[in-house]
């Protein structure tokens, strides 16, 4: 996974890390936003109509091993999963594909519980009456619908939707291409919490929870492909496309198993918004380019701090 080869994308990757960082206090060896995280493993087995779209080995193989890791939001570490600021949550899936030329391959999607574009809010310490970020709301309607948009306690990580927020280019074998965002569904059914009822939840009853449930049997959710039309925006992530837009199912995720040594795991993988894989593209949204420095500016400087302690 390479950096940008856009030298001020990468500088305002590192900035916005450090940025990050201070506004949490994110210790050293912690993502600087969705720091506190499961990872489990399982299996992706794809749907009938998943190769019509794509020709990428994950759409048309009988199924590939996949890493999930969900998510609280922020960047501290021991956010409580009843704390209102860890929504939206997170889910990434890493797709563990083939071998080529003897070196390992992969392909991720990254979503996360709102099907807007997120953005951050004031730093502590911040001033107030405007605060900055009431400020930046005023003048821009992309980031004052995320911040407004409801953003329930799941009762579950596996009973919440996720949703992508950049566009990706699907290429199929006979030569068509569709423009797609992707989404996750839970196949349980979708399931959320009252204020009063997150309240009284435990502060780690999320991460307990999926561990139960993979105990009891395991947790399956349905990844499906939202399909542009020919005139709807693809290099805008803050865009949202018309709900009446086609939905195809791409296939099945399977959840099975919580990851060993899982904390140091979770340290040192990096998921990749970029797909880097025959068969899906990223479209024209810088944004995809910016979040791929951002990952790997800040993976790498995970990797460098050394296991938690």
């Amino acid at each position: 996974m390479p950096l940008s080869t856009n030298e001020k994308t990468n500088e305002t990757a590192s900035t916005l890390v450090k940025t990050l960082q201070g506004a949490f206090h994110t210790p050293p060896g912690y993502r600087p936003a969705h720091a506190r995280g499961i990872l489990l493993s399982g299996t992706f087995t794809p749907s009938s109509e998943a190769a019509g779209l794509s020709k990428a080995p994950h759409f048309n193989q009988p199924s590939t091993p996949i890493l999930v890791r969900f998510s609280n939001s922020t960047g501290i570490p021991q956010i409580p999963d009843n704390a209102n600021d860890a929504n939206p949550r997170g889910m990434a899936v890493r797709f563990n594909l083939p071998d080529v030329n003897g070196r390992r391959h992969h392909t991720d999607i990254i979503t996360h519980s709102t099907p807007f574009f997120p953005r951050a809010s004031s730093a502590p310490g911040a001033p107030t009456s405007p605060s900055p970020i009431e400020e930046f709301l005023g003048k821009t309607p992309s980031a004052k619908a995320f911040v407004e948009a409801p953003k329930p306690t799941p009762a579950s990580f596996a009973t919440e939707n996720y949703f992508g927020v950049n566009a990706f280019k699907l290429l199929s074998a006979d030569g068509g291409t569709a423009f797609v965002r992707y989404r996750v569904t839970p196949d349980a059914g979708a399931a959320h919490l009252s204020d009063e009822e997150a309240k009284a939840k435990d502060a780690a009853f999320l991460h307990n929870e999926i561990q139960t449930r993979i105990i009891d049997g395991g947790a399956s959710l349905t990844l499906s492909a939202q399909v542009a039309d020919p005139n709807d925006t693809t290099d805008d992530a803050t865009v949202r496309w018309p709900e009446q837009r086609k939905i195809v199912k791409l296939g099945t995720i399977k959840l099975e198993t919580v990851v060993d040594d899982n904390d140091e795991k979770q340290r040192t993988m990096i998921y990749d918004p970029v797909p880097r894989v025959e068969g899906v593209e990223a479209s024209d949204d810088p944004l995809i380019d910016m979040r791929a420095s951002i990952y790997l500016v800040s993976g790498r400087e995970r990797r460098a701090a050394g296991p938690h302690h």
